[in-house]
C-alpha cells in the first residue's frame, strides 16, 4: 500500500506548493511592473497541467491495460517527481530570460500528463488486490493521502516564510520544498518497481485477454460508463478544489494569508480523518448512497459554507470548512472506488484515467479560478457558492437516475456499458 500511495501523496504535495508560492514563482519567472499580472501569469503556468491530464489519462491509462498497472504506477511516480525537482532547479527569468518560463511551462505539462493517470492507477492497484467488502477502505488511502499530503505542502512553505525573510524566498527559499519531490519520487519508484502485478491483471494475462487498443475499445463500448464517470469525477473535483485552494483564498481577501492557510490545513485534517469512515460506509451500505447523498449535500451547504468562510471569523471559517468535509470526504473516496468499478478489467485503467481526467482537469481545475472571477465580478461570496450549488445539484439529480450499485461488482467480469452493472440497493 505504501508504495501506492507514495506516488498519488508526490502529486499533491506538489500542487500544494505550487499553489502556496505561485506569488514567488510570479516575480521570478514573469517579472512585471504589475504584480497581479505576474501572479496571473503563474497561475496560468499552474494550469497548464490540468489541460494535459486527460491526454496523460489517456496515454498511462493505455500502459496500464495494455503493460500492467505496476508500469503505469511506475511510469506516473517519475514523471511527476521528475518534473517537480527539476522546476527547483530552473534559472531564474533574470539569470536566463525568455527561456526560463519556457522551461517552467514545459516541466508543468510534464507533470500533467504524468498526473493523468496517477490517481486511478493507483485506485485500480489497490482495488484489484482488495477483498470484495473492503475495497471502499482501501480506496479511501488514495483520498486520505492526497488531503495529507496538501497539508504538508502548506505547512512546509509557511515555515519556510516565517524562518526566511521575503528576499531570501524569492532568491532560493522557494526551491526547497520541490527539492522534497526528488527522495519521495526515489522511494516511491523503488517501491513500485518491486510490485507484483495485480490478480486482475495477471489473470488477463493468462487468458490472453489483454487488448491491443484499450482505449478505443473504451470509447466502443463503454460511452454510459464513461459519461457517468466523467459527471462523478467533475462533482468531485470541483468541491475538493473549493475546499483545499478557494476557501483559503476567499478567506484571506482583507484577511491573514497565514490565518487562512492554517484554518485551510486543520480542515484539510478533518478531511482526511473522514476519508477511511465513508469508505468503511460505502462497504456497508454501497457507493451510490454515499455518492448521491455527497453531491446534494454539496448543493445544500455551498451558500451557508461561503457565508461562513468570508465571515472574517477564523472559527466560523473552520467550521464551515469542516461541515464541508465531510460529504467532500464521501465523494472523494467513492471517486476513487466507483471509477475502477463501473468499467471491466480489459479497459478499466483507459476508461477511468481519461474519464476522471477529463472530469478533475478542464472542468474542476478551471472551478477556484472561476470563482474567484463571480466574486470580483459580483462582490459577494453568493455567486461562487451557487456555481457550486448548481454543478452538485445537476450532477446529483443525474447520478439518481444513472448511477449504477457497483460495491457487489466483480472486477474480473467483463460488462458493456453497464450491461452486467448492478442496479441501486433498496
Amino acid at each position: 500500500m505504501t508504495a501506492t500511495v507514495i506516488g498519488n501523496f508526490t502529486e499533491w504535495f506538489d500542487f500544494a506548493i505550487y499553489g502556496a508560492v505561485a506569488t514567488t514563482l510570479g516575480r521570478v519567472f514573469f517579472p512585471s511592473a504589475d504584480p497581479t499580472a505576474s501572479l496571473l501569469a503563474s497561475l496560468a503556468v499552474f494550469g497548464a497541467a490540468f489541460v494535459f491530464r486527460p491526454l496523460g489519462g489517456a496515454v498511462l491509462g493505455s500502459i496500464g491495460d495494455r503493460y500492467g498497472r505496476r508500469v503505469a504506477l511506475s511510469t506516473a511516480v517519475l514523471g511527476i517527481s521528475g518534473a517537480t525537482t527539476l522546476s527547483a532547479l530552473l534559472p531564474s527569468y533574470a539569470a536566463i530570460g525568455l527561456a526560463a518560463p519556457v522551461l517552467l511551462v514545459l516541466l508543468r505539462c510534464i507533470q500533467g500528463l504524468s498526473a493523468g493517470g496517477e490517481w486511478t492507477s493507483a485506485s485500480a492497484f489497490l482495488v484489484e488486490y482488495a477483498p470484495t467488502g473492503r475495497r471502499g477502505a482501501r480506496a479511501s488511502l488514495i483520498s486520505a493521502s492526497g488531503g495529507l499530503a496538501i497539508v504538508a505542502g502548506i505547512v512546509s512553505v509557511l515555515a519556510l516564510e516565517a524562518l526566511l525573510d521575503p528576499a531570501q524566498m524569492e532568491a532560493w527559499g522557494w526551491r526547497v520544498p520541490f527539492l522534497f519531490a526528488a527522495p519521495l519520487g526515489l522511494i516511491g519508484l523503488y517501491l513500485r518497481l518491486r510490485l507484483d502485478e495485480t490478480p486482475v491483471y495477471r489473470e488477463l494475462r493468462r487468458t490472453d485477454d489483454v487488448p491491443a487498443t484499450p482505449l478505443r475499445e473504451a470509447l466502443r463500448t463503454e460511452r454510459r460508463a464513461l459519461w457517468i464517470a466523467f459527471a462523478c469525477a467533475s462533482v468531485t473535483g470541483v468541491g475538493f478544489y473549493y475546499l483545499a485552494t478557494y476557501f483559503a483564498n476567499a478567506m484571506s481577501v482583507g484577511g491573514s494569508r497565514t490565518t487562512a492557510l492554517a484554518v485551510a490545513s486543520l480542515a484539510l485534517l478533518v478531511y482526511v480523518a473522514l476519508c477511511p469512515l465513508a469508505g468503511r460506509l460505502s462497504d456497508r451500505i454501497g457507493r451510490r448512497p454515499v455518492y448521491i447523498g455527497g453531491a446534494l449535500a454539496h448543493a445544500v451547504l455551498a451558500v451557508p459554507v461561503l457565508f461562513l468562510v468570508g465571515s472574517g471569523s477564523p472559527v466560523l471559517a473552520l467550521a464551515g470548512m469542516c461541515l464541508f468535509a465531510v460529504p467532500q470526504a464521501g465523494l472523494n473516496v467513492m471517486s476513487s472506488i466507483v471509477l475502477v468499478e463501473l468499467f471491466p478489467a480489459r479497459t478499466r485503467s483507459s476508461a477511468a484515467a481519461l474519464a476522471y481526467s477529463l472530469g478533475v482537469g478542464p472542468i474542476a481545475g478551471t472551478a477556484p479560478l472561476v470563482a474567484a472571477a463571480l466574486a470580483a465580478g459580483t462582490g459577494s461570496p453568493v455567486a461562487p457558492a451557487l456555481y457550486l450549488a448548481a454543478i452538485a445539484l445537476a450532477v446529483g439529480l443525474v447520478l439518481l437516475k444513472v448511477l449504477p450499485e457497483t460495491a457487489d461488482r466483480s472486477l474480473t467480469g467483463v460488462s458493456s456499458d453497464l450491461a452486467a452493472v448492478g442496479t441501486a440497493r433498496s
